[in-house]
This record gives C-alpha cells, sequence and structure tokens, in this order.
C-alpha cells in the first residue's frame, strides 16, 4: 500500500478545511431538498457548475427527498438500473431523465 502525500501543515489545515466545506455544503443540498425548498431539477442544473454537488451520492440524494428513505432509495436505484456508488457527476442523460419522471 503507497503512502499518504507528505504534507506540510498549511496544507493539511487547507485540505481539512475545504472537506468540511464539502461536507457542509452537500449536509445543506440535503436539507434543503427533504424540505422542498430545493427541487430535483434545479439540483442537477446546480450540479453542472459545482462540483461539490456533483459530488453527492445519489442514493444520498434520492434518500433526501420527501417521502423516500434509503430502502425506497436502493429500491428505486435498483429499478431505474443506477449503480450504488454512483454520484450525480456520474449519472448519464437517461438515468437523470428517469429520476426527474420519478420525482415530478
Amino acid at each position: 500500500m503507497s503512502q499518504p502525500p507528505q504534507l506540510t501543515d498549511e496544507q493539511r489545515r487547507q485540505a481539512l478545511a475545504k472537506a468540511a466545506e464539502a461536507r457542509r455544503v452537500r449536509a445543506e443540498v440535503k436539507e434543503l431538498l427533504k424540505t422542498g425548498s430545493l427541487r430535483l431539477p434545479e439540483l442537477l442544473a446546480r450540479a453542472e457548475e459545482d462540483p461539490i454537488v456533483a459530488g453527492l451520492k445519489v442514493e444520498a440524494l434520492i434518500a433526501a427527498m420527501p417521502g423516500t428513505g434509503k430502502i425506497k432509495a436502493k429500491r428505486l436505484m435498483e429499478s431505474l438500473g443506477i449503480a450504488t456508488n454512483r454520484r450525480i457527476r456520474g449519472l448519464g442523460e437517461r438515468q437523470k431523465e428517469a429520476l426527474l419522471a420519478e420525482f415530478s
């Protein structure tokens, strides 16, 4: 197994801050989805511009939608042919269309 990169203390602090910001943004997006303040088409458009949002796992996205949870998310992903480890940036056009049809 390879060694982790040798980072200076400053580089490590910057990486930790960047990771914390990414987690905060993803949590905020999931909360907005859950409350209905952000709709799926808007989220997919935002993912085109924002690499942090594009890194959100599809399973977490579906589970955050109102009326769905982890079990429904897994079943829906299976029925739509979306891999369980897929992120938003990795969705194909047909998969995006299927998700939009499911939640519209």
